[in-house]
């Protein structure tokens, strides 16, 4: 008997060509994360940095024009008339530091708004405290919480509960490609709530990243947990095994590294910066730093973009769903009719085995 098509897919030749076509993916995710995360954190320095010298007089004038020229595009100096003025641009992250010169000379900063910001400021105004021959007093008007000294807890909880929420896409596109898109919808739904429950737990009772605000908290979580659940559901209709790729390049690749939880967009290239301003993960960070630690300042903004990311997922299933209505009426007169041609060799249960696989895990 000689062997068929099924038998030369089971071969080592084509063995190794349907191992090195899968290969794709995963090089193309290292490729990705190295430019996604050298290009946005190798070499933080800062550009347009806002700062403020806290004054009114000549000499605060000359000092501020004179960093401003000295940091050659890297500061952005302005002055103010005094601390409050300056205390409640820091509230509002309107800046990241204020100087107040003097004989005791002092500098205010928020680490709560990002800590790297907040040493990249201190750094400058050692500096200029120690040609004026006197210690700097650094003084924190939005310290972290206890459990998050680095103030970067918020970004880990963000990988966390973006990581819970696309692992669950590719069980839901895989495995449970069977059922009807408004369960698959559905279950997106009901793990949204799980993952976000979960990271509740951990910023909470666990770590206690956050010493108030959990309910905010958990709210932000469940409504970016769902946006990318029903964004990942809806793509795996179109994309099929490439879904993996296409949320990890969302979500991940380009979601953690302009989130700015490690550093802010000032310290960051201007592509990073850009997506600062309408991502997902920037709207979790953001909404969860200035619910917490900034008396629910530009809440409102940040709830926008996490809602406005959750309304995409909506209609990117709605447009799956018509999409598979479409497919699903085309393919009905198909299987009622008669074959018109003998048909192919019957697949090796090792190729339906590797296919299901696949499938599962969304490659």
């Amino acid at each position: 008997m000689s062997a068929g098509p099924s038998a030369a897919a089971g071969s080592p030749a084509g063995a190794l060509r349907h191992v090195l076509s899968h290969l794709v993916t995963p090089l193309l995710m290292c490729i990705g994360m190295g430019l996604a995360y050298l290009g946005a954190f190798h070499a933080p320095e800062p550009h347009d940095l806002r700062v403020d010298v806290v004054g009114s007089g000549p000499s605060a004038q000359v000092l501020a024009q004179t960093l401003q020229d000295k940091g050659d595009g890297a500061l952005s100096v302005r002055t103010v008339t005094d601390r409050a003025t300056a205390a409640e641009h820091l509230r509002t992250q309107d800046s990241y530091g204020a100087y107040i010169p003097g004989r005791a000379p002092e500098l205010l900063v928020a680490s709560a708004s990002s800590d790297t910001s907040a040493t990249a400021v201190e750094k400058v105004f050692t500096q200029v405290a120690a040609g004026q021959g006197a210690p700097l007093k650094v003084t924190d008007t939005a310290p972290t919480a206890a459990g998050d000294p680095t103030g970067q807890g918020i970004f880990f909880l963000l990988v966390a509960v973006s990581i819970g929420s696309y692992a669950s896409v590719a069980v839901i596109g895989g495995a449970g490609a069977v059922l009807r898109l408004r369960v698959r919808a559905a279950l997106a739904l009901g793990a949204s709530l799980v993952v976000s429950v979960i990271g509740a737990v951990f910023a909470g009772p666990l770590f206690g990243l956050v010493d108030h605000g959990l309910a905010g908290l958990w709210a932000m979580a469940w409504l970016y947990s769902a946006g990318i659940l029903l964004i990942g559901v809806g793509l795996h209709t179109f994309l099929k095994r490439w879904t993996t790729l296409g949320v990890m390049v969302l979500f991940v690749m380009l979601n953690f590294t302009s989130s700015g939880g490690i550093f802010r967009p000032e310290l960051q290239p201007g592509f990073f910066g850009a997506l600062h301003s309408f991502w997902n993960g920037a709207g979790f960070v953001e909404g969860v730093r200035g619910h917490v630690y900034f008396g629910d300042h530009a809440l409102g903004g940040n709830l926008l973009v996490l809602a406005l990311w959750f309304v995409a997922g909506l209609v990117l299933t709605g447009l799956a769903g018509l999409a598979e209505a479409r497919r699903h009426s085309a393919g009905a007169p198909a299987a009622a009719a008669p074959a018109a041609a003998p048909a192919g060799p019957a697949r090796s249960s090792v190729e339906e085995e590797e296919e299901e696989m696949e499938e599962a895990v969304g490659v």
